[in-house]
């Protein structure tokens, strides 16, 4: 709803209390004031003190099929599998499954309605200076680094994963730290052509990548069962259900490891806030994003669960599958049961659906680069927040994301855990941010929370706290190393917490240091603006920065 002011010359005053909008005008006390006719996608956005610039040519499903995409389940399984199979057996892998599942459906939930009340490119990270206290919003909200390890870890594995393919139909191929590298160098680029077009034509390709990753797992579910050449075909019921199929793979507790191996299920399970990023490119945003976040965590937890269950019931040797010398446990696997021809077959359809990962990964990235920048959070921020005039899309803030994606994919250089970091770090660094608008909604904005037109209702608060506690329990986990003691060596390691702990130290000392003078959340960019804490009290208008005056 909008309110008309005396203003003259057909301007019409947004104001944003009348709306299900929680905005960074209530911590302002401006209002947007308009020149042309909105439509209701634009009204929210402006109430949100944003002016439209892409193109909304995304519906509920092509954001579906972006972060459908990013979750890309049975190529995040794959890339992952040394963690919960290698952590905890199979028995260990299914649970897993299930109860971290159930509990990310938590965050998801809170998340969606976050988004409707706050459908922004920027998201989590715009929610979060919305939210905090008077004088925290900036802080809250300075933390990206989630995003920008989405594509050099699904990079990394993707590019481990072909070149697996080629040592397992010439054997006598021996793969090289710097043929990864180039490979993710390669990826990257011819992803960023394919990525940087127009809205329309990233939705159709997302829309592609989602109907193959569809496939592929269905061609796994049967053929895996069907096509094995082992006898017996599958694991009797009690390696896969009971405490029997239990594998402790690492020198903690096995109530631990157990623990532990939700790594796995976490960054597979990481991909649903794609749609809050997408929501200034999606029309009816404020519904259509938060159930598109909704769709995408439910029908992960649902289509991933008979994929983990037919790597439980088929396997037969999980030493040989993690430890394998191809160093690509999901290549190892699918030799093991369908035998080399088919099961490099199968091995290679898994690349396909990973492929699709990567391009979701980076339009994700790059909107979140996109959305900093537009608020001049970032070094260069003038050109990473400029949208292609011809593709209505963020096609430096693109380029730079690779960049920057390029750039870490050198820790592979340093050692396989090194890079296998930027799993956990990705994991972590995401969950984060998810988690401190969620708090913030629960504390320090109790009374200020406006929910949007999709909301959890009385269930809001409980699925909240859930989330919360979640999280922080989960989040140390992930940083224990599998072994201890005198077996823990530079090579085994868990880096997670130099590598994270790292640059967020770094950016919170850029930030103390220097950040903090400069940057203050988000940069209200609509053209006009009006100060007051009741429209009709307001009788000068003002542009851009200059200085705002109330009647009194």
């Amino acid at each position: 709803m909008s309110v008309s002011s005396a203003t003259g010359g057909g301007r019409q005053t947004i104001d944003e209390t009348t709306m299900n909008v929680t905005s960074i005008f209530q911590k302002t006390h401006d209002h947007a004031v308009v020149d042309h006719e909105l439509d209701p996608d634009e009204r929210v956005l402006v109430a949100l003190g944003y002016k439209q610039e892409f193109k909304r040519d995304f519906s509920i499903w092509s954001c579906f099929s972006v972060s459908f995409s990013i979750l890309g389940i049975l190529p995040s399984i794959a890339s992952t599998l040394s963690y919960n199979l290698a952590y905890s057996g199979q028995a260990g892998s299914v649970w897993g499954w299930i109860v971290a599942s159930v509990l990310i459906q938590f965050v998801a939930l809170s998340m969606a309605e976050l988004c409707s009340s706050m459908p922004t490119a920027g998201g989590l990270y715009y929610a979060a200076a919305v939210l905090a206290p008077e004088g925290w919003g900036p802080l809250a909200s300075w933390n990206f680094i989630g995003q920008l390890t989405g594509p050099v870890s699904v990079g990394y594995a993707l590019s481990y994963m072909i070149l697996t393919a080629a040592a397992i139909g010439n054997p006598g191929y021996v793969i090289q730290t710097w043929h990864i590298y180039l490979t993710l160098l390669l990826l990257l680029f011819v992803s960023g052509l394919i990525t940087m077009q127009a809205t329309k034509i990233i939705g159709w390709i997302n829309v592609v990548g989602t109907y193959t990753n569809l496939i592929a797992l269905v061609i796994f579910v049967i053929w895996m069962p069907v096509g094995s050449v082992n006898t017996p075909k599958v694991n009797p019921n009690n390696i896969v259900w009971t405490s029997d199929g239990i594998v402790n793979g690492t020198e903690w507790p096995t109530g631990f490891s157990f623990i532990m191996g939700f790594l796995s299920v976490i960054w597979t399970m990481s991909g649903y806030d794609a749609p809050f990023h997408l929501s200034e490119e999606c029309s009816n945003a404020n519904i259509a994003a938060p159930r598109a976040i909704v769709m995408t965590a439910q029908l992960g937890f649902y289509l991933g669960f008979p994929v983990i269950l037919v790597i439980a019931y088929t396997v037969m040797n999980i030493e040989e599958v993690v430890a394998s010398d191809l160093g690509q446990p999901m290549g190892a696997l699918c030799l093991q049961v369908l035998g080399p021809r088919a099961g490099l077959a199968m091995f290679c359809i898994n690349i396909v659906a990973q492929y699709a990962v990567e391009l979701g990964c980076i339009i994700a990235g790059s909107r979140v680069i996109y959305a900093y920048s537009r608020d001049g959070a970032l070094p260069g921020s003038k050109w990473w927040k400029q949208v292609n005039p011809y593709t209505k899309t963020p096609v430096n803030a693109l380029w730079f994301d690779l960049a920057i994606n390029a750039l870490l994919g050198l820790l592979m250089f340093a050692s396989p855990v090194a890079i296998g970091a930027v799993f956990s770090i990705g994991a972590i660094a995401q969950y984060v941010a998810f988690t401190i608008p969620i708090a913030l909604r629960l504390t320090a904005a109790k009374n200020q929370f406006r929910p949007g037109p999709w909301n959890l209702g009385k269930w809001s608060k409980p699925c909240g706290y859930i989330a919360c506690s979640w999280v922080v329990f989960i989040i140390p986990v992930l940083c224990f190393p599998a072994s201890k003691g005198a077996d823990l060596n530079a090579l085994n390691m868990n880096y997670t917490c130099v590598v994270y702990g790292g640059v967020m130290s770094l950016a919170l000392l850029w930030y103390a240091v220097d950040a903090r003078k400069w940057f203050k959340g988000p940069r209200i960019n609509v053209e006009h603006l009006i100060h007051g804490q009741e429209v009709d009290d307001v009788e000068t208008i003002v542009h851009g920065d200059a200085e705002m005056t109330k009647k009194s």
